[in-house]
This record gives C-alpha cells, structure tokens and sequence, in this order.
C-alpha cells in the first residue's frame, strides 16, 4: 500500500493549512457555479477533516500529501 492516513491533528497548525490550501487550490478541484473564497474553501475542509468526512494521506510513490473526502 502506497497510502497511509496522516491524523490531521497531529499536523502543525501551519502544516495543516498548507495541506487544506494545496488541496482546494488544486485545478480541477470543484464547488459549484458559486464563487467561494479560499478562506471559506479551507474552512470547509477543515470542517470535514473534523467531522471525520475526510481524511489526509501521504502517498509514498508520489511524496505527496491529499485530502481525501470519506464518502
């Protein structure tokens, strides 16, 4: 297995914002017909990754971080 979960609280405060910024600021990433502000994006996600509805994983082959919706 290339993934493995990352618990987002153990992430720095500043670590973890740049994981949630990197992941909505991603080209393809989608939030409607709405224009949604990067702070908003990143409360969004935050709030996800709280709820338990997401996930952060590193990707060994990659050596990259993602956030990952747990649908």
């Amino acid at each position: 297995m290339s993934q493995v979960e990352i618990p987002w609280q153990n992430l720095s405060e500043d670590a973890l914002l740049g994981v949630i910024e990197e992941f909505v600021t991603r080209e393809g990433t989608e939030y409607g017909v709405s224009d949604v502000s990067l702070a908003e994006k990143c409360r969004q996600v935050r709030s996800q990754l709280e709820r338990g509805e997401a996930i952060i994983t590193w990707d060994e082959e990659t050596l990259s971080c993602s956030v990952m919706p747990l649908n």
